[in-house]
């Protein structure tokens, strides 16, 4: 009874949001997918409202927003094994009685298939994973505006449908013969075995784009400025009139634009904090400090907890240790400046802004306290999955549903400069996760220093800063045998990073041209003395994240 009371309440609350209630809105429901909510985000791209629910959400919920069109995300289940997530029961009922238009999209798309009658098999020779072709029906609803019958597309499932329920046409096979597409016109029901949220489809936004606009015929209402309000809204109603907040900044994009949106509202109130940790890059924490007291002309106070947050890493080897290690310091240390803010204040800031993101948090799934459910963890990042129990501070997330270009136009809007906006992301951890193994061995941190400057610094000179999303070096916890000046050295092996992507959960690496290969190769080891071979990183995403560790 009180799980039940609980649902009724959020479903009256969603309901109610002045947002929701004012834009046609697109559901996606989720049944854990990697990419669920960049398919939100693909939606939003169009000026189309897309809001997120978890897969096995009541229908009291979902007529609660009154969805325009709903779409039933992929996920890592099989939905011929027991206990799999399911859409509620009566869904298909409500969604036809109300003209809805539904698209499952991989594990969706079986859900369709496997709950009205149809049949899911494990697929034949493992399944499909990576870049495939396929072929189209051209003449068909889901496909009408293409004239190609032959495209690219990103899969990604272990099963197929091997038999449509009735009424249900094939409009896409891929080479190997399984259906990857198929459409109810009646009933206003599609589906698509591959991923057409993900760059690496083609023609994937083009048919997003026209399942909305022409087959559920979606108004392109929503704007970012529409975000910026929100979110504001929301920290003006969370934030008291007289509550005082601790904004994190690392001087990144991220925190950057999380301090700026929150100083907008609160003004004074704001007390930004930003932390050397001993993991930043080389004669960061000075270029940082410079640039928010000349451009931005906000109040930061900067703390040095090199010693204790090395001291903490001492040992550790493991990733996950790390993450969480640093997770656990940095509240420690916002812990210790709250003491000091309280006997200046006369009481305790009740709040911590965190410039999270949706990467941050999809990649520590399941979110904490966000009621999704089924996915598979990847890994934590240090202020989300890493946060202690005890957390004494409330927090204020207002990025934690957008993806890094959102950020960067939300950023513009509010007149960040834009050698922030630009900047290519680092990761909250710092060199932690770029040093691969014990962070504290030997002198790592400063050798990984040096040789990411060089490195940052090529690019930069060859114009190829702003071609590249990320770009950074990894230390390796191995020596190699070279010469260097007519003498045998036993030297550090560094990896090169570079990689091209536009949402961070899909990524490329960048094909930097021999010449310059040669020319930074040569430049960090007659730099970095005690480096004396460099390998670059040609792995992409998947199978491999951006970063290392």
């Amino acid at each position: 009874m009180a799980e039940n009371g609980h649902a009724a309440k959020k479903a009256k609350i969603e309901g109610q949001n002045g947002v929701f209630s004012n834009h046609s809105v697109c559901l996606v429901l989720d049944y854990g997918s990697q990419y669920t909510q960049l398919i939100a985000r693909r939606i939003r791209e169009n000026g189309v409202l897309s809001m997120l629910m978890p897969g096995d959400a009541t229908m009291e919920r979902i007529r609660s927003v009154q969805p325009k069109v709903v779409i039933l995300s992929g996920g890592p289940n099989s939905v011929h094994v027991e206990g799999s997530p399911r859409v509620p029961e009566g869904f298909f009922e409500y969604c036809q009685e109300n003209s809805i238009p539904v698209l499952g999209i991989c594990y969706g798309m079986q859900l369709i298939v496997h709950q009205l009658g149809g049949e899911v098999k494990t697929a034949h020779g493992g399944g499909e994973y990576g870049r495939m072709p396929m072929r189209i029906v051209k003449n068909s609803n889901l496909y009408a505006n293409q004239t190609e019958d032959g495209q690219l597309v990103w899969m990604s499932h272990g099963d197929e449908a091997v038999r449509l329920p009735e009424g249900f046409l094939v409009v896409a096979n891929s080479e190997q013969g399984a259906i990857v597409g198929i459409e109810h016109p009646k009933r206003r029901i599609f589906g698509l075995q591959y991923h057409p949220e993900v760059v690496h489809s083609e023609r994937g936004a083009e048919t997003i784009r026209h399942f909305l606009f022409e087959i559920a015929k979606m108004t392109g209402d929503w704007k970012m400025e529409n975000v910026l309000e929100e979110e504001m809204e929301k920290i003006r109603l969370q934030v008291g009139p007289t509550d005082h907040v601790i904004c994190a900044l690392s001087g990144g994009v991220d925190s950057t634009v999380a301090a700026t949106l929150v100083h907008r509202v609160l003004g004074e109130r704001l007390h930004c904090v930003f932390v050397d940790n001993g993991l930043l890059r080389y004669k960061e924490a000075e270029r940082v400090m410079t640039t928010f007291q000349q451009h931005l002309h906000l109040p930061v106070t900067k703390v040095d907890d090199a010693e204790r947050m090395l001291g903490r890493l001492r040992g550790k080897t493991d990733p996950e240790a790390k993450r969480k290690a640093i997770g656990a310091e940095f509240i420690d240390v916002f812990s210790d400046y709250a003491h000091q803010l309280e006997k200046e204040l006369g009481h305790k800031p009740r709040f911590l802004v965190q410039g999270t993101l949706y990467p941050d948090v999809i990649e520590s799934c399941p979110p904490p306290g966000k009621g999704q459910k089924h996915s598979h963890t990847i890994k934590s990042h240090h202020n989300v999955g890493g946060l202690p129990e005890d957390l004494q501070f409330e927090l204020i997330e207002p990025l934690r549903e957008l993806f890094k270009d959102e950020v960067r136009a939300l950023g513009r809007l509010m007149g960040v400069p834009e050698q922030f906006i630009t900047r290519h992301p680092f990761p909250g951890p710092g060199l932690a996760v770029r040093v691969i193994g014990d962070v504290t061995e030997g002198d790592c941190l400063d050798v990984l220093r040096e040789v990411d400057e060089v490195f940052i610094n090529a690019i930069r000179e060859k114009g190829l800063y702003d071609k590249i999303w990320q770009a950074f070096a990894v230390f390796l916890p191995v020596r190699s045998v070279g010469v260097q000046g007519d003498q045998r050295t036993h030297s550090h092996v560094v990896a090169l990073r570079a990689v091209t992507s536009s949402d961070g959960m899909t990524a490329d690496w960048y094909p930097f041209q021999p010449d310059f290969l040669q020319y930074v190769s040569t430049k960090i080891c007659n730099t970095v003395r005690s480096v004396n071979r460099v390998v670059y990183d040609i792995t992409s995403k998947p199978p491999s994240t951006i970063e290392w560790e």
